[in-house]
């Protein structure tokens, strides 16, 4: 049942016990599928005033059933079972309602929605009011003595008057809860069952055009130069504290705990002002007075690619160079007079000099292979993405094991302690070199464009360890502990073990963590083995 329904039903209620609507009431309350303790103490109530106690009995059963420590529900069972001649039953329930008191002269009620305030004297009073139906005046004496040294207030002259009546061996009338009180729900949830319009109707203030009342969407407006990115409203707060001071565990369920020590909240902060944490891998209640917000070191995002729209350029594109007739090219230029720059204000690219040698690139690298080229022509710039970048001139016929040598030699690591990956075009997933250690495999087969782009990671990190797939990033994951493993948006994940279907233990630039799953997804879905 939504929650909106059951506050509708019972709010209803409420409203039906203030107009004296007994059956109303109950008939609203019957239609609640999983009713609450709250709702089976007001069904007690309303079954009280219409005389039946053997139905208001049955509701405070489920009462204390839903809630064990509620000492109000005891105080009403104790009473209907007096009315009832249960007496030893009775005196059971006044115990265990001044088990519940905590130690507390009174309790009000009132933050749980009832307009009732419980004191130990009216429990002490009930307990005497069982010991006289079982014919034991003097302990009914000696506990009417007690309430009268109890410091509670608004006991008036009912506990002389009592004493009156027990030294007369009159049997004492038990106390009750008043007719009508009930719990209510919280007046806030009740405004908000009804639909509100926070907006309003849109109004013009100031406008330059005459007349204006246009109240829909304002137009398109120019746009300026940079990225649109949309905004966020604030980082997730983080449910790590620190303790400001140790302290020393005072009852059950307490926790003690050094001074300086980090704790996840666990639970919401009671009315007593304690909250549930986890720390060292224990449960416990800790004052959220010494709690304090951890810092937790959250991710640089330098060099971040914007993920917004980006603007239409703003300068106009190079018109194409006139082609000029064959009777009217100029003459050829020697190799030895110097060639002007070509400009990029008018043109995309020139022509080269008829005599100069063709340029080598990865293209074209197939269709002339055998024709001799300088080693700065027959080379490829290669970029490789480590705990720095590095970018380094190899050969294209360079062999995969000898580009591997060569980039270990660079980062200072052995290359058998290095695993080398590549992206395929039109991919975001990291895909390891195929034969690395084959001849047949050179460099010349990942150059794109004059240039090839690697991934370098160490291998340590993942020594006997299964990568079960790969996922890429979707946004940035900020790690809160320890154990958790941070990332950017676009990184890939080697995932190792599927926690549960919310929690993955993933690798990524050589730390090991769990984060969540929703926050990647898998587009190769085949399994690699490490």
């Amino acid at each position: 049942m939504p929650y909106t329904e059951l506050l509708r039903l019972w709010n209803e209620s409420v409203q039906a016990v203030d107009a004296k609507d007994w059956e109303g009431a109950l008939a609203k309350l019957q239609q609640i599928p999983e009713q609450t303790s709250r709702t089976h103490f007001n069904a007690a109530s309303a079954h009280l005033a219409l005389g039946q106690l053997d139905m208001a009995l049955r509701c405070l059963d489920l009462t204390i059933a839903k809630d064990e420590r509620l000492a109000v529900a005891f105080f009403q069972r104790a009473a209907v079972m007096l009315q009832m001649d249960r007496s030893e039953e009775a005196l059971s329930d006044c115990i265990w309602a001044q088990e519940h008191m905590r130690g507390n002269a009174v309790i009000d009620y009132r933050q749980l929605g009832l307009r009732y305030k419980l004191y130990y004297w009216q429990i002490l009073y009930n307990t005497a009011a069982a010991y006289c139906r079982m014919g034991q005046w003097e302990s009914a004496m000696d506990k009417l003595v007690s309430a009268t040294q109890d410091r509670g207030q608004g006991r008036g002259g009912n506990i002389e008057v009592a004493l009156k009546s027990v030294e007369r061996r009159e049997v004492l009338d038990p106390l009750l809860v008043p007719v009508g009180s009930v719990f209510r729900p919280r007046k806030q949830e009740i405004e908000q069952l009804h639909q509100r319009d926070f907006l309003g109707k849109a109004k013009v203030i100031s406008s330059m055009i005459p007349n204006d009342d246009f109240g829909g969407f304002e137009p398109l407006r120019q746009q300026k130069p940079g990225f649109y990115e949309p905004k966020t409203d604030g980082v997730q707060e983080s449910r790590y504290m620190r303790v400001r001071a140790p302290y020393m565990a005072r009852g059950p369920g307490q926790l003690t705990v050094p001074g300086g020590s980090m704790v996840f909240l666990f639970g919401e902060e009671d009315r007593d002002g304690m909250i549930n944490v986890i720390h060292d891998g224990k449960r416990g209640l800790l004052p959220v007075s010494l709690l304090e917000p951890a810092k937790v070191k959250k991710s640089k995002k330098e060099n971040r690619v914007p993920s917004g729209i980006p603007l239409p350029p703003e300068d106009k594109p190079p018109s194409r160079p006139e082609t000029l007739p064959r009777s009217m090219v100029p003459p050829q230029v020697s190799p030895s007079s110097e060639t002007p720059r070509p400009s990029y204000n008018n043109a995309t690219h020139t022509k080269p000099p008829a005599s100069g040698p063709p340029r080598y690139t990865a293209n074209t690298a197939s269709n002339k292979a055998g024709s001799p080229q300088r080693a700065e022509e027959g080379s490829v710039v290669v970029k490789v993405h480590y705990t720095y970048n590095l970018a380094l001139s190899i050969p294209l016929d360079t062999p995969y094991h000898k580009l591997k040598e060569r980039i270990a030699e660079k980062v200072g690591q052995s290359a058998s302690q290095l695993r080398l990956r590549h992206k395929q075009s039109g991919s975001r997933v990291l895909l390891p070199l195929p034969g690395e250690e084959e001849s047949g495999h050179t460099v010349q087969e990942l150059a794109q464009a004059g240039r090839v782009t690697l991934w370098c990671q160490r291998e340590d990190p993942l020594a006997n360890r299964t990568i079960l797939y790969q996922m890429v990033a979707l946004y940035d994951y900020a790690a809160e502990g320890p154990e958790d493993l941070e990332f950017s948006e676009g990184d890939t994940i080697d995932i190792l073990t599927e926690v549960n279907q919310e929690w993955l233990e993933g690798h990524c630039a050589g730390n090991i963590g769990i984060f969540p799953s929703s926050f990647a997804y898998k587009e190769n879905k085949s399994i690699i083995q490490d």
